[in-house]
């Protein structure tokens, strides 16, 4: 279940909850129990490499399948 990160404007509270994405956006208590928070935006890390693959040096394409001139 995905987590969220929301904070308290009431206390300035910094709190995640996990929760299922169709309730992301429902109304967070915070842990003082405190309704008034507001969702932040979270960077998402994604596993892989961030380099594109390298051309192989065979055919395909103009310049590397040898019609330019």
């Amino acid at each position: 279940m995905p987590r969220y990160e929301y904070r308290c404007r009431t206390c300035g509270d910094t709190f995640e909850l996990s929760r299922p994405m169709a309730e992301s956006a429902d109304p967070a208590a915070c842990p003082e129990g405190h309704d008034d928070t507001v969702k932040l935006l979270s960077a998402v890390a994604v596993g892989g490499s961030s380099a594109a693959p390298a051309p192989s040096g065979g055919g395909g394409g103009c310049c590397g399948g040898g019609c330019c001139g």
